[in-house]
């Protein structure tokens, strides 16, 4: 039977990733060809032939091998065929004066797309734009996986067959102009680091790795770091619209995805075919509100895990006491770390950051328990791959540049970051309301803090002229949790909540009733009735 593996069925729940403010980076998987050459401050790319931001002129060029890469043989099994191209933008759409479909003046950055086209596809609509979230993950890898069809956790049928399905690396991610100034002993220590510092020398050092870090990137991109923002990153989307062909966007995005195409919403709202926002962050929310969120999701996700554990034995082999499993672990990792294999310590911040991954998915819930059960007796290799998973670790003990993308564009979008003596205090404050992930989120606030690079908000107004946009929200989503779905509606304005009554982090394409509803909507328009709401299986 031509099935996936568990494995490769799970591969695109495992892209779906939020970036937890600072500390916490998405997953998204790598192997892409192309150019990743880092950019240097102040120069200009070469200018690329009249048209070649426009659908008709833009060079595709075939690169299966993309798809192989990311997955093997089961890019052969799919029957989908892929090309790519690579889009110039300016690196400042407020000073370039540009539109899509015309050739940018000035500094570009380079935006590397990639379209997967079924061989089963007829009555084409146009192309699904995608993206996963973190900020920091990439779009081409998640067109990927996603135009491997439901078998292999990708789309359902009825959409692969009527889209191409395109994804695009933001600006400052994998192999768009990527960002890459923080060295790989810097995030082993920063991964690795006491979660919840309470000692004001613990919470000084981890202070001094986050000023390292901010000199280090300013020192290499400077005046260029406003740059990453989410709202150039919207506009360079209007590019790959045009790009690809499409007089309007159809576009669905993930976790942080949601804020770029909200405000794709805000700009463009009458280049606007459909929207879904799946996973929604609320842009009104300041950074320590948005924060304390988070803490309280993946404290409610944590819950569940551990009411789950309890109930099947058989299943999990911590159930006798879940939460003091967990929490004797990280005790233990903190006074006698249990040395791995390759040279490291098992750590608290690596243990930390192994239940951090495992929460985003249901299916994650059993690898986190076996986990810790063998960090017991002794063996941390499971932790060690959960957290390197999570962090964009290589076996070779390298890191993509998933982290340095996350901080620049969380930083560069965040306007007022709380002072640290503030964020002293919320560490002690939300230790006490949500006991495992409070004090770490509010630590997570310190890399703003610190940070060295000028500022570009994310504007935060209505889709006025914009036709419904679909709101998805899963009610135990433990990184962007459930209620800022109608939240981020009510700001747009014109928002259709869909509510997912399950586990983990997004809610498409994981049900048919959820299926269903986003399938119509891509497909034929046809908008969810208000206050849907899909049970759990």
């Amino acid at each position: 039977m031509d099935r996936a593996s568990s494995g490769e069925a799970g591969a695109v729940r495992r892209m779906l990733r939020a970036g937890v403010p600072a500390l916490v980076v998405a997953l998204v998987a790598t192997g892409c060809t192309f150019d990743s050459s880092p950019i240097t401050r102040g120069t200009t790319s070469a200018q690329p032939e009249p048209g070649a931001v426009s659908g008709g002129g833009t060079a595709w060029r075939p690169c299966d091998d993309v798809a192989e890469d990311l997955v093997g043989p089961v890019a052969a099994r799919a029957n989908v065929s892929y090309q790519c191209t690579t889009v110039k933008v300016p690196q400042d759409w407020s000073r370039a004066g540009t539109s899509p479909g015309t050739a940018p003046s000035g500094p570009t950055f380079d935006i590397a797309v990639i379209r997967a086209r079924s061989a089963d596809q007829r009555d084409r609509i146009g192309s699904l734009l995608v993206n996963p979230g973190g900020p920091g993950g990439s779009g081409v890898d998640l067109a990927v996986y996603l135009s491997l069809g439901q078998a292999f956790g990708g789309l359902p049928a009825d959409v692969i067959n009527r889209f191409d399905i395109v994804g695009f690396d933001p600006r400052g991610v994998s192999r768009s102009s990527p960002v890459k100034c923080i060295s790989d002993e810097i995030l082993d220590a920063t991964f690795g680091y006491e979660p919840d510092p309470a000692d004001q020398a613990e919470f000084d050092g981890l202070v001094d790795l986050a000023e390292r870090i901010s000199e280090t990137c300013d020192a290499r991109y400077g005046d260029t770091l406003p740059l990453y923002s989410t709202e150039q990153a919207a506009r360079d989307m209007d590019a790959v619209r045009a790009a690809v062909g499409d007089p309007k966007l159809t576009y669905l995005g993930y976790s942080y995805g949601t804020l770029l195409g909200a405000t794709y919403a805000q700009l463009y709202p009458d280049h606007i075919r459909a929207l879904v926002l799946d996973g929604a962050v609320d842009p009104r929310q300041d950074t320590v509100a948005a924060s304390e969120s988070q803490a309280k999701g993946f404290e409610r996700a944590f819950g569940n895990f551990t009411e789950w554990c309890s109930a099947n034995a058989a299943r999990c082999p911590i159930a006798d006491d879940p939460r003091g499993a967990i929490t004797t672990a990280l005790d233990k990792a903190r006074s006698s770390p249990v040395p791995g294999s390759d040279g490291r310590d098992a750590t608290a911040g690596w243990v930390f950051y192994a239940i951090v991954s495992s929460l985003y998915t249901e299916a994650g819930w059993q690898r986190l328990a076996s986990a810790i059960a063998e960090l017991e007796a002794g063996d941390p290799e499971e932790v060690f791959q959960l957290a390197d998973s999570y962090a964009e670790r290589r076996p070779d003990g390298t890191y993509s540049n998933m982290f340095d993308a996350n901080t620049a564009i969380n930083c560069a979008d965040e306007e007022a970051p709380p002072p640290l003596s503030r964020i002293r205090q919320l560490q002690s404050q939300w230790r006490a309301k949500y006991p495992l992930f409070g004090a770490p989120l509010a630590v997570g606030l310190i890399t703003c803090a610190v940070w060295q690079g000028k500022r570009d908000p994310v504007p935060t107004g209505r889709a006025d002229g914009a036709p419904p946009i679909v709101v998805v929200g899963t009610t135990g989503d433990p990184a962007t949790p459930y209620e800022q779905t109608a939240r981020l509606a009510d700001m747009l304005g014109v928002g259709v909540v869909l509510t997912w009554q399950g586990e983990g982090h997004t809610a498409y394409p994981e049900t048919g009733c959820v299926n269903r509803a986003i399938n119509d909507y891509l497909i034929k328009l046809t908008v969810p009735r208000r206050g849907l709401t899909c049970p759990p299986r």
